[in-house]
């Protein structure tokens, strides 16, 4: 069974979207990090996604890629997310997804990784720069005790959007167009079909849109096509707006806004 599953099913048995919010780890502030997260799920994030920084975040578009420089800058390191993560779970039992890429897990270790996440808390790993067909070598029985949450994107075809499905656990990540993350939010009625086709060919997992949703609006628009929604670039953006405040009332009031949207 999945932890984080099981919650979006819970939620969406309330009639509601479950709501993914990404954050980068340390940013924009280190000693603000973990209270800002749970200040998030306390605002109505049903699953917080903290982006692990790396130099090089293929998937990450401008503003991502900005605040990972900004916390690597300022000395934020595996270890510290990992930490940030057993602070976070002391506080709260909503799920924790860890978004990273593979260059920093295998100098870590892969197994070294895969048992320091699940003994701080983690429940789930995003790791965007494994094609499929290394999948296999690279999820090794070491991740056993975490969802590992495969993507599809617009130009996935419906067999390779099957076989992701089928190895994804947790849920399957729905990238709603060709691109890096906030770079585009006109979506147009290609982008609605194939989300719809998605959604139409995923059996086994619950499936979660991300890239360019930025406002209440577009939830609504993308909630018959899924059964949750993943905000990152807009929150960013918001944070570094606000990135000299206490304790970020735009961003909080814009997750409480997006949580509406999800019921």
């Amino acid at each position: 069974m999945s932890f984080i599953s099981d919650n979006i099913k819970k939620i969406n048995a309330e009639n509601k979207k479950c709501l993914t919010v990404f954050l980068t780890a340390g940013f924009p502030a280190k000693d603000k990090f973990v209270d800002l997260a749970l200040n998030v799920f306390d605002a109505g994030a049903d699953i917080i996604e903290i982006g692990v920084p790396f130099s090089d975040p293929l998937a990450d578009g401008p503003v991502i890629q900005h605040s990972s420089q900004t916390a690597l800058d300022n000395g934020v390191t595996p270890e510290l997310v990992f930490d940030y993560v057993l602070q976070i779970r002391n506080k709260t039992d909503k799920p924790i997804v860890l978004m990273g890429y593979s260059n920093p897990i295998l100098k870590y270790g892969i197994k070294k990784y895969a048992q320091r996440a699940v003994e701080t808390g983690v429940n789930g790993l995003i790791i965007p720069d494994i094609p499929l067909e290394e999948y296999d070598d690279f999820i090794t029985d070491d991740f056993k005790n975490l969802d590992v949450i495969l993507l599809t994107t617009p130009t996935s075809s419906d067999e390779r959007i099957k076989t992701i499905d089928n190895k994804s656990n947790g849920f399957l990540y729905c990238v709603s167009i060709a691109g890096t993350t906030g770079t585009n939010n006109q979506f147009g009625e290609k982008t609605l079909s194939n989300l719809k086709r998605t959604y139409n060919l995923v059996s086994k997992n619950k499936m979660q849109i991300g890239f360019g949703i930025s406002t209440p609006d577009d939830v609504k628009m993308f909630s018959p096509f899924c059964d949750g929604v993943i905000v990152g670039s807009a929150v960013i953006k918001s944070l570094w707006n606000e990135k000299d405040s206490k304790d970020f009332p735009n961003t909080i009031s814009l997750i409480k806004n997006l949580s509406a949207a999800c019921k």
